[in-house]
């Protein structure tokens, strides 16, 4: 089995170890420009200098109302592309592998930002910013407005989109991309049974709950080429009786990985509110062994995740391919250089600034 510390190689493109950034919302782009700002900057570039061996973006919309509030950021314009160009290259210096989660908010979207404004709850008005918010089903998550069930042709135009913000992605220069197909966003809004009750070609069983997210790989694929590595994050399970689950994520993850996706990144819930989810350390690491195993496709383990030790465990005894730490890293941007070090690990990307902070026996 490959250790935490050995590189991962996806297509043309190779991580130089299997600690990897997750995406993380930072809800901090003040002027609801969709525009990265100088957070973004510092808040990704923090972790390649750490040593992350891949860093990804937070959700970033497809196109404005892909958003989950109006603080997103975006790629669904020119000027977008090429303020992320800056950010990527300075990941990419750092010798971190510069990642990005494509994202479509569906019922949640057009929600208030988790912080800088208390007290507000439920849709951003339109007067404020924001915007109706669509879905599969016109059924509401929880107190946020019903939203419009897509039709045929909006269906189209947001693969589209994904097309379209795949190709600014690559031309800003980000070597890996992912859909996200978790959290109870649009993509998971139609593979769970518990979001959608269509009853065409896109609802019903898994098959054609499924026929979004394969139509949106095979569009992406065929926009970013062969060389780079396309990601699926998925939830493991919707933590309720009769939503998605681990199989059903498996069974999508064979399909997906026919259609052009390389890596699937394994998290879980976020379908609809007061689920109540057992939180342990490493709780949703079953989920992506079980994907790992039954669908035979590599894998991320994510949540809870927070000592060396515990991630070497993870990729050591073969439960997944790599780890994805969010959390941990917000308190320690530098948790690959600390865990080389406890680990017993010689690693050669010490930024040469931080040499004399480097641990000595």
């Amino acid at each position: 089995m490959p250790t935490l510390f050995d590189p991962l190689t996806l297509r043309g493109v190779t991580m130089r170890n299997r600690i990897w950034t997750s995406p993380m919302c930072q809800y901090s782009v003040l002027d609801q420009s969709g525009v990265p700002q100088q957070w973004q900057l510092v808040h990704l570039a923090s972790f390649a200098v750490g040593g992350s061996g891949l860093v990804f973006t937070e959700a970033t919309g497809v196109s404005p109302e892909a958003r989950i509030s109006p603080r997103d950021t975006g790629i669904w314009n020119d000027e977008q592309r090429d303020a992320w160009k800056p950010i990527v290259e300075f990941i990419a210096s750092q010798g971190a592998v510069p990642g990005i989660q494509l994202g479509h908010a569906g019922r949640k979207a057009s929600s208030w930002p988790a912080w800088g404004f208390t007290g507000r709850t439920g849709t951003v008005p339109v007067a404020e910013g924001g915007w109706t918010a669509v879905a599969p089903s016109p059924e509401a998550f929880g107190d946020l407005d019903v939203p419009r069930e897509l039709d045929l042709a909006g269906i189209d135009a947001i693969v589209d989109d994904f097309r379209t913000a795949a190709r600014r992605a690559v031309e800003a220069g980000f070597r890996a991309i992912e859909l996200h197909a978790a959290h109870g966003y649009l993509l998971h809004q139609f593979l769970s049974p518990i979001a959608n009750h269509r009853t065409d070609e896109y609802g019903g069983s898994l098959e054609n709950r499924a026929r979004l997210l394969l139509r949106i790989v095979e569009a992406v694929r065929g926009e970013i080429g062969d060389e780079l590595p396309l990601f699926v994050r998925f939830s493991g399970s919707d933590w309720t009786p009769g939503g998605w689950d681990e199989q059903q994520t498996a069974t999508v993850a064979g399909w997906a990985q026919n259609a052009g996706a390389d890596f699937f990144d394994i998290s879980s819930g976020g379908i609809a509110g007061g689920i109540r989810i057992p939180l342990g350390p490493g709780y949703q690491v079953p989920f992506a062994e079980h994907v790992r195993s039954s669908a035979e496709v590599e894998v991320s383990a994510v949540g809870l995740i927070t000592t060396p030790q515990q991630a070497a465990e993870i990729v050591a005894t073969g439960k997944a391919d790599a780890v994805m730490l969010a959390r941990e890293l917000l308190r320690d941007p530098h948790f690959p250089l600390r865990a080389a070090h406890e680990l017993g690990e010689q690693l050669t990307y010490w930024p040469p600034q931080y040499e004399r902070a480097r641990w000595r026996d």
